[in-house]
């Protein structure tokens, strides 16, 4: 079915272009025009409520860069995951290198690397994301499967938030704002299909218990078989599928009067195939230099170059892959409980409680790299039969027996005292916030790297690529020879966190048009972290019997293996910030404000870089927001912004050291590790638009310019015996990650009023540009990259069409009926590069092909 749908002609898309036309509801702040006319979009617009400084305001009011989508928009974009929204917004990038489920965001050009904590703070409902820490790869501090159903609006804040949301938001802050329940009896069924098999299912229950109770069930499931085609015969036949339920119950409580109860209880679980990377290219020289007793080259570059071969005499397509595991998953389960208690002290007081609790979980058994290297592709001098046709997998992680890849608890607790002087001249907010974050239990996994496992789990595992070297060598030199090529690493451990901060924050109206801001935050940070890692190796020489042999994969932790590393960190973050509105569609504003994100520990780094230090931005911003109701109705927003960007925590890497006397290389693998060495400036404008010409038809606009570079890098050094430093692309100069110079949307949409007993057509379109941005800093050698023919570290720029109409009230009834298509053109992009030329290869995330399907709604109680 899958193949059938997604490679027949886009009859959905011609139809609606050539009959009906498509829809999208206006871009981030603009609310889709409604049959009243401009004068009532606009009066919409003004009417956004927003809780950008934590207590809700008019969007039009607030001195912050925003963007608002409310749960139509996101609807009508099909927007189910993090690389959904970055794709429309303004300023946001997402780092998809972990595969969608486990994204990140940047903002600005603040990136979360490996190993650190997020640039981006995501909050729902007031409460940060559940942390995910693992010991490998990236999970949780993001948007989940299953986030994006019955919400009232995402708020996309961009710039430092340090003062009012605290940790880890140089580049901003992500809000998803749910439903909260109403006193109406009302709700919804909605059930959606399309390509790929796509089903998903949706519901909405909203009950009042009398005058002081009220609640609300929301569920959403969706099921998608992935867009890319594993061919290699081997596990499952897709990636990238979707397979997530969700529920969230919420009960609000009206105790007195004055106070008030407001508790949310969600659950989430994503049980797919994961994610892989595609081999994009190799290099068949080899970047060693030949070895002189067996004239062998590179054997990534050798191994990729035959999997390459292979998918060009098979005449493979662009979503086709080769992985090798034979029974991937990728396993997310969450749930969450959120408290707010609101107590009206009285007109001008307010005190606020805001507790929770959430449990992360996630199971992993999955090849980061989509690889299935056989060994005959090898040009031994001495083929070895026994050998031929057995995979090779690299970069396999999988979790280690009993354990999760990540199982970690979250508590929070944020008291806050918001009130305003009698004469409403004075606005204030104080509060104190704490963070406990656990392990549940030890988590870790076991990566296979080039080893042919039968079971993992039992070290059930071969070195086929040794084993065909050892051979060979011992052959050639007449006496036996081992060389481990192949390996298990082993790393389990528990990672805690804690964080502290108090913080006041006021506005005082100077004069009848000023108004001065000012607010102060102090937080503390810790991180602790113990870890046991251990590396497996196996028999390389006939008759290749026994079991496995073991060392520390850190020699300096020898014997036990264990480490154990904590970093405390703490700083202030402030803002200051002067707003003027000449009237009441305008508002004028400037502020600066300092970000700060926390230090951490890294425990596969050498061992004098396993701590890093906290970073710092200042920000500076100038910003405009106006309405306008002339002949030409409409909204127009600008803001204009420099960060000084110090302390940077950038990610290194390092080689085994070889010695320069004995030639011996040192028994480990390279590695990583995040330190102290950036100092960047950012610069740039953010610009949307919204302009309503007639009754009914909007044309929406956003353009955003960045330009973030690194403006010193400091020498790079270690003294760990057993490590060298990689050469690097992190270099004055450099751009940074994920920091496309420019990126725009353009978006049309006309609603056509019709007799109520026909109900409301909209339909419109919107267009994205993104330009090309760097995704990696792996060092790209000059010779690499002529072989090559380009720097693959850097992405291509993309355009992405998307289309849908809408039938509201169908024959005035309470149904209706959209249809929508993603990506009209069928572009093939790539999301993410990992940038890693030297080492013989490169992959590529890629991103969704052309995605059709219709959505049916049944409305109730309204």
């Amino acid at each position: 079915m899958k193949a059938e749908l997604h490679k027949r002609p886009l009859v959905i898309g011609a139809a609606l272009a050539a009959g009906l036309g498509v829809s999208a509801p206006a871009l981030s702040q603009t609310p889709p025009v409604n049959a009243a006319g401009g004068d009532a979009a606009i009066d919409e617009l003004n009417e956004i409520i927003v809780t950008a400084r934590r207590t809700e305001e008019r969007l039009q009011d607030v001195p912050i860069s925003i963007t608002v989508f409310n749960q139509e928009q996101l609807a009508n974009r099909n927007v189910t995951n993090a690389v959904d929204l970055a794709n429309y917004t303004p300023s946001l990038s997402a780092n998809s290198n972990f595969g969608i489920e486990n994204t990140s965001f940047a903002i600005r050009g603040f990136v979360q690397e490996l190993g650190t904590q997020p640039s981006v703070g995501t909050y729902f409902a007031d409460v940060v994301a559940a942390r995910g820490p693992t010991q490998g790869t990236q999970a949780g501090d993001g948007v989940g499967p299953g986030s994006f159903f019955d919400l009232q609006n995402v708020q996309v804040l961009k710039g430092p938030q340090g003062t009012l949301f605290g940790r880890n938001t140089t580049g901003g802050a992500v809000l998803l704002v749910p439903q909260k329940p109403t006193g109406d009896f009302e709700g919804y069924l909605e059930g959606s299909y399309g390509n790929f098999d796509m089903y998903r299912l949706q519901a909405a229950l909203n009950v009042p218990f009398g005058e002081g109770a009220r609640f609300r069930l929301a569920a959403d499931h969706q099921g998608r078989e992935g867009y890319l085609n594993n061919i290699s015969g081997i596990g499952p036949k897709d990636y990238n599928d979707v397979n997530y339920s969700a529920v969230r119950a919420s009960l609000v409580l009206d105790l007195t009067p004055n106070l008030e109860n407001y508790t949310i209880a969600s659950w989430s679980k994503s049980d797919t195939n994961g994610s892989v990377e595609k081999l994009i290219a190799c290099n068949p020289t080899g970047f060693n230099p030949p070895d002189p007793q067996l004239g062998l080259r590179n054997f990534v570059g050798i191994l990729s170059c035959g999997q390459l071969a292979d998918e060009q005499a098979r005449g493979t397509d662009f979503h086709d892959v080769q992985a090798a595991v034979t029974d991937p998953i990728s396993l997310i389960e969450q749930w969450q409980l959120i408290n707010t208690t609101t107590w009206h002290v009285s007109d001008t007081v307010t005190l606020k409680n805001i507790a929770s609790y959430a449990e992360f979980t996630n199971e992993q058994r999955a090849q980061l790299f989509a690889t299935n290297w056989q060994t005959s592709t090898l040009p031994m001098p001495y083929p070895m039969v026994f050998f031929r046709g057995v995979p090779a997998v690299f970069t396999g992680v999988f979790a280690i027996p009993g354990h999760n890849t990540a199982d970690q608890s979250t508590y929070t607790e944020e008291l806050q005292l918001q009130g305003s002087s009698e004469d409403g001249k004075l606005r204030y907010q104080l509060g104190g916030y704490l963070e406990w974050s656990d392990p549940l239990s030890t988590v870790g996994n076991q990566s296979s790297q080039l080893a042919s496992c039968t079971d993992l789990a039992t070290l059930d595992c071969t070195d086929p690529i040794g084993s065909v070297f050892s051979v060979a060598l011992s052959q050639q030199l007449g006496f036996p020879v081992p060389v481990n090529v192949g390996a298990v690493n082993y790393t389990a451990g528990r990672t805690a966190y804690r964080s502290r901060g108090v913080y006041a924050q006021s506005s005082y109206d100077l004069a009848e048009r000023f108004t001065l801001t000012g607010g102060l935050r102090y937080t503390w940070d810790e991180q602790t972290n113990s870890a046991q890692r251990i590396t497996y190796s196996f028999p390389v020489l006939p008759p290749f019997i026994g079991g496995p042999s073991q060392r520390c994969t850190d020699p300096s932790s020898a014997p036990s293996c264990g480490q154990f590393l904590k970093q405390e960190s703490d700083k202030p973050t402030w803002l200051l910030g002067l707003d003027y509105k000449p009237g009441d569609d305008v508002l004028v504003y400037g502020k600066y404000a300092r970000g700060y994100r926390a230090g951490g520990v890294f425990t596969n780094a050498p061992i004098d870089h396993r701590t890093f230090d906290p970073e710092k931005v200042d920000n500076f911003e100038l910003g405009l927001k106006t309405s306008f109701r002339s002949a030409v109705r409409g909204v127009f927003n600008i803001a204009a912004f420099y960060n000084d960007f110090t302390d940077q925590q950038l990610q290194f890497g390092f080689d085994a050291r070889v010695d320069p006397v004995t030639g011996a290389t040192a028994p480990v693998s390279p590695t990583t590790a995040v330190i102290n060495a950036g100092k960047s400036r950012i610069y740039g404008a953010e610009v949307e638009v919204s302009i309503t010409p007639i009754e009914g038809l909007t044309f929406d606009a956003n353009y955003t310019y960045l330009n973030a570079e690194i403006r010193s890098i400091d020498q790079v050094t270690t003294l760990d015996p057993n490590y060298q430093v990689q050469t690097s692309q992190i270099e004055s100069g450099a751009p940074l990650a994920l920091s496309p110079k420019n990126k725009y949307a353009l978006s049309a949409n006309y609603t056509w009023r019709l007799p109520e007993t026909v109900g409301l057509i909209t339909f419109g379109a919107t267009f994205v540009h993104t330009d090309e941005q760097l995704t990696s800093y792996s060092y790209q050698d000059p010779a690499i990259l002529a072989l090559f023919g380009k720097n693959y570290g850097v992405i291509d720029s993309r355009d992405l069409l998307n289309l849908n109409v809408t039938w509201e009230g169908i024959a005035g009834s309470p149904v209706d009926l959209s249809a929508f298509a993603t990506n009209v053109t069928d572009e093939e992009y790539f999301q993410y590069v990992p940038g890693l030329p030297t080492s013989g290869s490169d992959y590529a995330a890629l991103g969704e092909p052309r995605m059709y399907g219709f959505r049916l709604r049944y409305r109730f109680g309204e």
